[in-house]
């Protein structure tokens, strides 16, 4: 049972509400025991819950997310977010300069350009298109 006091025009009122059952509700105002009919029925407070993904996984069963390594390769490039690599622009053995786009990293509803950061030859390309990366995963190695 709630209880309100509204003061309308000077006066006041003292509102109990009695019980309220979908657009139907008995209200106490002032000791005088009224049924009001709602226009709209009352909202229904919906829970949803959401339940974690299943991490994806290759056709092996291994899982698609590339995780940071322990021990870092000399020239590695690393990714500035965690995202889904969209498109890999270069292959083992290319010349690069510092600059050029390697690789286009969807993070934040964005894609991101992975530029290199130095000249160099490519030895190493450690992600595939469609992968999933965390922040400061190995993308490629660059001599």
């Amino acid at each position: 049972m709630k209880s309100f006091k509204y003061t309308i025009n000077g006066n006041i009122y003292k509102v109990h509400i009695n019980s309220s059952i979908d657009n139907e509700v008995e209200v106490e105002v002032n000791g005088t025991p009224y049924k009001v009919k709602l226009e709209k029925p009352t909202k229904k407070q919906v829970v949803t819950i959401n339940r974690p993904a299943q991490a994806p996984t290759t056709s092996t069963g291994a899982p698609v997310v590339s995780r940071p390594s322990s021990t870092s390769a000399p020239g590695a490039l690393r990714s500035p977010l965690p995202g889904v690599i969209l498109d890999v622009k270069t292959s083992v053995g290319a010349t690069v300069k510092r600059g050029d786009t390697l690789i286009i990293l969807e993070a934040m509803k964005m894609e991101n350009n992975i530029n290199a950061d130095r000249d160099g030859v490519i030895k190493e390309v450690k992600v595939n298109k469609g992968d999933s990366v965390l922040e400061n995963a190995e993308l490629v190695v660059i001599g």
